[in-house]
């Protein structure tokens, strides 16, 4: 399943919407994931002597390989009795040039800090209450 990916410039700004939109629809989480691209479909493992001298052998390759980022919505659909409504899945994806990691990585850990700064602060008052009652329970 082959996708289109985003410029890196499309990607943060599509990933400060998808921030903005899960933040007005008051629920829903933002999933980040990062990985490095593979080798690809029409690459041919190495040789078996490569394997049995060094069984990772993919860890260090000739040439240092991008790095896939991805963000998505969950997506929910419409369950019977509930008044959620139904939230389309939204995926973001762009590929990351190993020359351009350092300056990537530093916007991407703003974008991420903007995203979320619409985050809840816990009640610890809360938490330490029904600590307090789970001990008084085990008491008795």
């Amino acid at each position: 399943m082959a996708r289109d990916h985003l410029t890196n410039e499309e990607f943060f700004t599509r990933l400060a919407n998808l921030f903005e939109y899960t933040r007005t629809k008051g629920h829903g989480s933002v999933y980040l994931v990062q990985k490095r691209m593979t080798f690809g479909t029409a690459a041919t493992p190495p040789p078996a002597s490569k394997i049995a001298d060094d069984p990772l052998w993919d860890t260090h390759p000739d040439e240092p390989l991008p790095v896939l980022i991805r963000a998505h919505n969950n997506g929910s659909d419409k369950k019977a009795g509930t008044d959620r409504e139904d939230i389309p899945k939204i995926i973001l994806s762009t590929v990351v040039k190993p020359d351009d990691l350092d300056a990537f990585y530093a916007r991407y850990a703003e974008a991420c800090k903007t995203g979320m700064s619409g985050l809840k602060k816990r009640d610890k008052k809360k938490a330490k209450k029904t600590k307090k009652k789970k001990k008084g329970e085990t008491k008795a």
